[in-house]
């Protein structure tokens, strides 16, 4: 139904434009948190997830040798004969 009531048209105006001005306050908000939480993440020096799994990698293999080698010495050692 339509009508030609000046206050009521200038009402929904009123709305439209301020669900407008939400909807470009909302980009700017979100503009503004996403490049806060950008210079966040980098201050933090934080690790590639790739880094962090080739170094998870060497560590595990660096502790694999180390406990084969401990078995060898102690192999090693039972042999020899006690003074």
């Amino acid at each position: 139904m339509q009508t030609d009531n000046p206050f009521l048209d200038g009402m929904a105006k009123l709305f439209t434009d301020a669900a407008g001005a939400m909807q470009s306050l909302k980009s700017e908000v979100d503009l503004l948190v996403r490049q806060r939480m950008e210079k966040l993440v980098a201050d933090m020096n934080l690790v590639p997830r790739e880094e962090f799994d080739a170094v998870k990698a060497m560590a595990a293999k660096a502790r694999a040798e180390n406990e084969s080698l401990a078995a060898r010495i102690a192999a090693l050692e039972s042999k020899q004969p006690t003074p």
